[in-house]
Order: structure tokens, then C-alpha cells, then sequence
């Protein structure tokens, strides 16, 4: 992998980060208590931070530092969750977005960005005691990383501490101890120093070329750990060395573990002994150390770390923090073992090939039919189920949860319920369910506004809901389903619903409806779509200008979906949006009307039945008893002026959308076939009861019915004759 892939990676990496870091925050805010959602808000910010680090990218490393330095108060209750710290790192992971938005699209980082985010350092800072975070607030956005870093909690002081036990042999083998204490001077300061006599035996006892003494020294100095037990290299072999570092070196050494990278699995003490903490020698000490323990009978080998802590070699919290290293790295691997990035366009490219592929199999299969040689229309009917498995695997690589685009309405709710000064809760369900990730893409922005919406106009004041009788707390819930072939997303409320009364009003001051026009309650509520249609009295950056509530029809119905809306006066209302499950390839259903072509969506359809008699000689009727069920019907030979002699025998195809049914009279049922989903051109885009073509084996153009708009001018009567040319031209 190149440097320019390594850094895409990063800017993927960081921003799914950041959406998780929201979301825990969001989370935290309803459970201040809870450790686990802390710890991982903590580790998002520490993974940005360290993973920016060896990019170089100091902006976002200095930024991310500030933050992680009051995540980590909060992780060690020096600081408690409050609404307004929650609002502040949102605020925070907003920027660290910027930022990664800056680093994807190159060139300079704008001014207002960078004093935002000198604001917020500041305001970061005010969590922060001077000594933990030195001149930050004054420091600009590029500034590079501080070298005071926390997690090593309160210190009297900021010294190494070595304690030494020479060997007895130290003196007779021609060494000074003295002379090594005076040669550690030249590295640093000693600050103080205890001669320890406990080892001293009675005078007539002791032998003077032996050493009884040991040492307790403090130390200040520079010099990282390697190079003060370098001191000793001569006498360490026959004598005992400890060297503790000061506190804020714990706290480094802390920082560069979660600074690793994770490209390869590191042993316990080879990961201390890269971060500095632990040297070679002390780990070879240890390991000595850890066989001879697991020799001794009926012993069990210690974990090293264990081992590490007891003989002093190594702090605690260090070698905690190494162990959830490595338990990082498994969990990274296990990841990595069942996830992988795939651009976006090349499985657009593999989806197109298979479509491809699908039309040339049907090309095979017809042709092989044609022959009738027996082994060939086994291989065609082999190829045929092996191309259907390779089309549900590439459409499976295309489905997503919808959750994903559920949680982010999280901080939506939170940020605009409190911009509205309403105490609004999400309730989501259904995160689970799937469709194909190009209805996400585009399903985000009608959401987006539904959510407003129903938070600006629908749910109600605190005053006004408890004057109701309602708890003060509203509720918006995010539902999806799957439903014959279609996925359903409800955005709901428990507001106070639609005014019916006060929409006819304003429809007929428009002129959308005449005076003493009788509606349905449902044709009431779906004025609402209509463009420019609005009953806020007053108008606001959320809504009221009558402008949104069409965009969504529109968007929605631009992907082959539907909108509709219940309401009930005082108990809230419910937005229903039906979408197909995929916009590439489908299971149809093949009809013949004359010499055209038609396909059905299979998953819609719920039965073929043959057009009685008693039916067929009816008139102008337009609807049949099956089964005691009325059902509306209509002959697509008229619906869409295919020139044809009428046929003896007709079957209608009952389909299905949501909860209406209708019947699609046809003169022939020509069986299942795998559909390539084809746009329309511009043109023709705006055809009712047109979805789209599809190709078929033959090289002939059979048109893909839109059940929905059709369904919709079977049950109104609605006659599209404006439409019929254009299908006319398609048919020939």
C-alpha cells in the first residue's frame, strides 16, 4: 500500500471513528455512569490522535491531544458527564471532522476553522489544570504535539528512583560503588540519596572486602531508562537494579503504547521494551525469572506481566495499558479478518457486469430451448442457477443496515431539540434491516427533514403536552421493516397530529381543492405534499415556507418509492415511506399484452387467476369478488392502447403494495425472469406505470411496471392518457 492509500485509509478510518465517538457520546449524556461507553469515547480520541501521529499531521494530533486530556479526567472520575461537557466534545468531534475534511481535500485550512478551533481549545482547557495542559490555550490549530501528557495521576515529584543492591562480591572483584553513583551525576541531578545499613553484620562478622550497603537514590535527569541502567553495564550481573521513572514518564509511556502501530502482532515485553519502559535486560531478568518459578514444584508459570510488576521492573498501569494493546490488536485482527474496503464504484462496476451477464444467460437459455438439445439445456439451466447465486451474492455486497443512518439522528433530535427548547426522545427499531446502499445514500436528506419536521411542527411544548395530559417528554420513533419485496420507514410522533380542518383551508385559499369538495382523511393529510404547501403561522430556519414536504415526494418517488401519512388530532402522526429493496436487479414476473412485453415485480405479486366470463362481459365494471375480497382491477391492453385482437382467455395478476391490492389484466403469463433494472431516458422518465426496461434474452425491450403508480390509477380511476403516446412508441 502507497502513502496516498495508507492515507485514504486513515480519512475512512477517522470518520467512522468519529461517528461511533458521537454516538457514545450521545449515549453518555442519558448514562453518565457508564465506564464502558466512556472507555470508548476515550479510545476513539487516543486511535485518531496516534494514527494522525504517524502521518504527521500535528493540527489533528495537537487538537485530539486537548480532547483525549479531559476524556481522560472523565475516565478516571476526576471530572463528571454534564450536558454541557457532552455538547462541548460533540462540538470537538465536529471539528476533529473538519479537520480529516481538510486533510482529504488538500490546500489550506480555512481561518474560520482554525479560530473555531482555538475556541474550543479554550474552552477545553477550563476542564484542565495549568500544569496538564502547559500554554495550550494560547498555541495555534498547526501547533505540534505537548510533551506533558496525562494518565499519570498526582506526583510529589518528577524523578527517577533507582534503587541498588550491589552484589558482595562487587568490592573484591576490583569495582567501586561509589564510583558508579558519581559517574550517574554526569547524566543528571542526584536530589537525594539514602545509604541503606540493614545488611551490615556484627563487626566481628564482617568481612572488609565485602559490600553490605545499599542505595536509595532520586534522580533527575533526562536520559530515558536505557542509557541510566548503561551506567551499571559493569557490575549488573552480581548486583540487584531497579529503575522506576517518574510519574509524567509513566504517563509517556502510556501515550506511546496507544501509539503502537497495529500492523503486527508484539509479545508483552518486547511492546514494553519498544516504548521504553523496560529494557532488554530487565526482560530477560523477567523471563529467567518466570522459568525458574514455573520449575518450582507445584508451581504454575506467571503471566509475564505479573512477573514484570512483582519484581518492580515496570508499573502497573503500564502494563495494564500494554495488555489492552494487545487486546486491541486481536479484536483489530478479528475485524480485519471479516471486513474489508471495496470502492464504491467497482462494486457499482460488478453489479453492471452481472446485470450483463444475466441478459447474455437468458440469450443462452433461449437459445438452447430453440435447439432442444437435452445436454445443452442442462448446461443452460446449470449457468442459469449458478448466475442467480453470483447476482444474490453481488446485491448482498450491496445491502447495508439502516442503522447507520438511524443513529445519526441522535445528535439531529438532540441539537434541535434543544434549539427548540423541547424535550424530545429517539426511539429507534428495526436498525437491523437491510437494503441496498444507494436507497441509504439518497434516503438521508427526506429523513433528515420527516425528523425536523415532526420535532418542529409535530410534537408539542412541554406546557402545551402536560396541559394534554402527556408526559412533558416527547417521543419520535425510527422504524423499518421489510414488506413484500419493499423495506418500510415510518418516521412517527406523539404529537398533536394534523389539523384536518385547518389544511382544507389552506388548500382551498390555494386553489388545490374546490369549496364542498369532499376528501378522504387520507387525501386530507396528503396535501401536505403538495409544492408550496404550509400551515405554520410563522416562519422559522426549520420550516414554514412551505417548502420540503414536495423535495420529499419527489426524492422518494424518484426511487421507484411511495409516501403516505396517518394522523390522528392530538395523538400524533406517522409518515410512511415504501422503497424497493434494490435499484439493480430484481426477480420479475413476465406478461404478455399482444406483441408487447411487460414485467411484474415478482415480490408483488400475490396470485394469477383467469378473468371469468361473467367478468370479461361486464362493461365498463372495474372491479371483481375474489373470494368476497372487491377487487379493483384494470386491462393493461386499455390502459395502455396496445393495438391487438382481444383474446379468448384473460388472467388477471393480483399484486400487492402495502395494504391494497388491485388486478392487472393480461392476455399472457409467460413465467418468472431475472430483471436487469434500465432507466428510462430523460424523456420518457415521467411516464406513470413505466418503472424502467429490462433486455431479454431475445434482444427485445419488455417495459418494467411501476405496481405503485399503477396501483394508485387502478383504485382512483385515474386515466394517464397523456402518457399512452409515449408507451405506444416504447411498444413498437
Amino acid at each position: 500500500m502507497n502513502l496516498d492509500d495508507a492515507l485514504q485509509t486513515f480519512i475512512a478510518e477517522c470518520r467512522d471513528l468519529l461517528l461511533s465517538m458521537e454516538e457514545a457520546l450521545l449515549r453518555i449524556e442519558q448514562t453518565p455512569d457508564d465506564i464502558d461507553t466512556i472507555n470508548a469515547i476515550f479510545r476513539a480520541a487516543h486511535t485518531i490522535k496516534g494514527s494522525a501521529g504517524l502521518f504527521g499531521l500535528d493540527g489533528i494530533v495537537a487538537f485530539t491531544h486537548v480532547a483525549e486530556s479531559v476524556l481522560d479526567k472523565v475516565r478516571s472520575n476526576e471530572l463528571r458527564v454534564s450536558p454541557e461537557l457532552v455538547a462541548l466534545l460533540l462540538q470537538s468531534g465536529d471539528h476533529m471532522r473538519e479537520l480529516v475534511d481538510h486533510i482529504a481535500q488538500g490546500g489550506e485550512l480555512a481561518a474560520p476553522v482554525a479560530e473555531q478551533g482555538q475556541t474550543l481549545i479554550k474552552l477545553l482547557g477550563a476542564y484542565l489544570a495549568p500544569h496538564d495542559m502547559p500554554g495550550a490555550a494560547s498555541v495555534p490549530v498547526e501547533y505540534v504535539l505537548p510533551h506533558t501528557t496525562q494518565g499519570g495521576g498526582e506526583v510529589e515529584t518528577d524523578h527517577w528512583h533507582l534503587s541498588l543492591r550491589f552484589g558482595r562480591d562487587v568490592l573484591r572483584n576490583g569495582m567501586d560503588p561509589l564510583s558508579f553513583i558519581r559517574y550517574l551525576g554526569t547524566l543528571g541531578q542526584i536530589v537525594r540519596i539514602v545509604t541503606l545499613t540493614g545488611a551490615i553484620p556484627p563487626a566481628a562478622s564482617m568481612d572488609p572486602e565485602c559490600c553490605y550497603l545499599g542505595f536509595e537514590i532520586g534522580f533527575k535527569s533526562q536520559a530515558d531508562k536505557a542509557t541510566i541502567e548503561g551506567v551499571f553495564e559493569f557490575v549488573r550481573e552480581d548486583c540487584r537494579i531497579r529503575i522506576l521513572p517518574p510519574h509524567s514518564k509513566i504517563s509517556e509511556y502510556l501515550d506511546l503504547l496507544g501509539d503502537l502501530p497495529q500492523e503486527q502482532d508484539i509479545l508483552l515485553g518486547d511492546m514494553l521494551v519498544r516504548c521504553g519502559t523496560l529494557t532488554q535486560n530487565e526482560l530477560d531478568t523477567a523471563l529467567r525469572i518466570q522459568k525458574a518459578q514455573s520449575q518450582m514444584p507445584g508451581q504454575t508459570q506467571l503471566p509475564i506481566g505479573e512477573v514484570l510488576v512483582g519484581e518492580h521492573m515496570v508499573q502497573s498501569p503500564v502494563v495494564d495499558a500494554a495488555l489492552e494493546k494487545q487486546k486491541q490488536r486481536k479484536d483489530s485482527k478479528a475485524a480485519e479478518a471479516n471486513l474489508i474496503r471495496v470502492d464504491a464504484d467497482k462494486l457499482d462496476a460488478l453489479i453492471n457486469l452481472v446485470g450483463e451477464l444475466i441478459i447474455a444467460g437468458a440469450g443462452a437459455s433461449l437459445a438452447a430451448q430453440r435447439a432442444g438439445i437435452p445436454e445443452l439445456l442442462e448446461a443452460t439451466a446449470t449457468l442459469s442457477r449458478l448466475v442467480e447465486e453470483v447476482r444474490d451474492s453481488a446485491l448482498d455486497l450491496r445491502m447495508v443496515q439502516i442503522g447507520g443512518t438511524f443513529n445519526r439522528f441522535q445528535r439531529v433530535v438532540r441539537d434541535v431539540g434543544k434549539e427548540l427548547g423541547k424535550d424530545i426522545e429517539l426511539v429507534i427499531s428495526g436498525a437491523d434491516t437491510e437494503l441496498d446502499k444507494t436507497v441509504v445514500e439518497k434516503i438521508g436528506d427526506p429523513l433528515t427533514h420527516l425528523v425536523r419536521n415532526s420535532m418542529d411542527h409535530g410534537i408539542e411544548s412541554a406546557e402545551v403536552r402536560l396541559a394534554r395530559g402527556k408526559p412533558a417528554r416527547g417521543t419520535l420513533r425510527l422504524n423499518a421493516y421489510h414488506d413484500a419485496g419493499s423495506i418500510v420507514i415510518e418516521v412517527s410522533d406523539d404529537g398533536g397530529g394534523l389539523n384536518k380542518d385547518r389544511i382544507v383551508k389552506k388548500a382551498i385559499e390555494r386553489g388545490l381543492i374546490a369549496e364542498g369538495h369532499a376528501l378522504t382523511d387520507k387525501e386530507i393529510h396528503n396535501l401536505i405534499f403538495e409544492p408550496g404547501f404550509s400551515t405554520a403561522d410563522t416562519v422559522s430556519n426549520l420550516s414554514g415556507r412551505g417548502v420540503g414536504m414536495d423535495v420529499v415526494r419527489r426524492n422518494i418517488m424518484a426511487l421507484r418509492g411511495t409516501v403516505d401519512l396517518d394522523s390522528v388530532e392530538g395523538q400524533g402522526s406517522t409518515v410512511r415511506i415504501r422503497l424497493p429493496l434494490t435499484l439493480a436487479i430484481i426477480d420479475g414476473f413476465l406478461v404478455g399484452v399482444g406483441n408487447a412485453v411487460y414485467v411484474i415485480p415478482l415480490d408483488m405479486v400475490v396470485e394469477c387467476i383467469e378473468l371469468g366470463a361473467e367478468d370479461r362481459d361486464s362493461g365498463d365494471k372495474r372491479y371483481l369478488n375474489l373470494r368476497g375480497e372487491v377487487l379493483p382491477y384494470r386491462r393493461l391492453r386499455e390502459h395502455f392502447e396496445v393495438e391487438c385482437e382481444p383474446v379468448r382467455r384473460e388472467n388477471i395478476v393480483v399484486v400487492r403494495y402495502g395494504d391494497q391490492k388491485a388486478g392487472l389484466v393480461v392476455d399472457k403469463l409467460m413465467g418468472e425472469y431475472q430483471t436487469v433494472i434500465k432507466p428510462l431516458g430523460k424523456v420518457l422518465q415521467r411516464i406513470r406505470g413505466i418503472g424502467g426496461f429490462t433486455i431479454l434474452g431475445s434482444g427485445e425491450v419488455a417495459l418494467i411496471l411501476d405496481v405503485p403508480g399503477l396501483m394508485r390509477q387502478v383504485v382512483t380511476g385515474e386515466e394517464p392518457a397523456e402518457d399512452r403516446g409515449r408507451v405506444l412508441a416504447l411498444n413498437r
